[in-house]
């Protein structure tokens, strides 16, 4: 009797880490992918090793004693944790070099967010500079040509600004730089900065200043509402970790009410699968929120 006790007990808390984190947490999910939604827009496609190299350019990397931090770190909680489940060193070491795969994984989902972020800096310096220039050259490429070589911008958007100058002068019209900038870095100010620097010139607006300065408000209000979404984003992140580490805890709570008779169960293997079950689960989704967290900044 006290055994099949043990066993409903232990489903319902399957059960609830199943449900709360289908309803609950997808709505975490869904509150984090609204507001980078709003404020993030598309990253051109980079690969990981340019992506790697310009993260250990601007000194943001992990550093070699921050990576083995991580590795104890995750492998002493995943043995700790997954020991108190079932009491087994072997299956604690097997846990604990589970744990430490994911190292990798999660410095990368974090270096894609460092670019990304790095990226959306340096479109808005280069659209509030070219406004900028504008209003003493009164030309686009000129403008162009003052942003580019006052320093301010990085690669990759330094060379991509010297590749819009470029085709400029080789078709006489600026209309493929437009182009290829648009494509190149999917944000609707660029687009927005773009279009309205098409509209002057190929209509010879002769007061321009009114529109570019309200142009130059709405970047300024983007890029407010986006330092505040990463605000919020890192603090709502934050209280979700923590939450999800403290249901891997939960079972202390079955074994508190169960005593002895916890370890008896442990010898059930439908029991054991059962706590295999809640692990996995748990660990998923934790996963799943750091790669929301970390990755969907750049959806639109």
């Amino acid at each position: 009797m006290n055994i099949t006790i043990i066993f409903i007990i232990v489903s319902i808390l399957a059960i609830f880490l199943i449900i709360y984190r289908s309803s609950i947490g997808e709505q975490t999910y869904k509150y984090i992918s609204t507001q980078s939604r709003r404020l993030y827009s598309k990253v051109a496609p980079y690969t990981y090793k340019e992506i790697r190299k310009k993260i250990k350019e601007l000194k943001q990397d992990y550093t070699v004693t921050q990576y083995i931090g991580q590795v104890i770190l995750f492998a002493v909680g995943a043995g700790v944790v997954t020991y108190l489940y079932f009491y087994s060193l072997v299956v604690s070491i097997i846990y604990a070099v589970l744990a430490v795969t994911a190292v990798p994984y999660i410095n990368y989902l974090r270096c894609k967010r460092l670019y990304s972020e790095f990226i959306f800096e340096q479109v808005q310096v280069y659209t509030t500079n070219v406004i900028m220039e504008f209003a003493t050259t009164q030309s686009f490429v000129k403008s162009l040509e003052g942003v580019y070589s006052s320093g301010i911008l990085e690669d990759p958007v330094k060379q991509d600004v010297k590749a819009m100058i470029d085709m400029a002068y080789e078709n006489g019209t600026i209309n493929q730089s437009l182009e290829y900038m648009n494509e190149k870095y999917d944000f609707y100010m660029v687009k927005n900065m773009h279009q309205l620097f098409l509209q002057i010139t190929n209509e010879g607006s002769k007061d321009a200043s009114d529109s570019l300065e309200n142009m130059s408000l709405d970047i300024d209000m983007l890029v407010e509402a986006v330092y505040r979404d990463r605000l919020d984003r890192e603090a709502f992140y934050k209280k979700f970790i923590k939450f999800g580490l403290i249901l891997y805890l939960m079972i202390g709570l079955v074994q508190i009410m169960l005593g002895d008779t916890y370890h008896s169960m442990l010898n059930l293997w439908y029991v054991r699968l059962l706590l295999h079950i809640i692990v996995i689960i748990n660990t998923y989704f934790l996963l799943s929120g750091t790669k929301f967290y970390n990755e969907n900044v750049g959806a639109e």
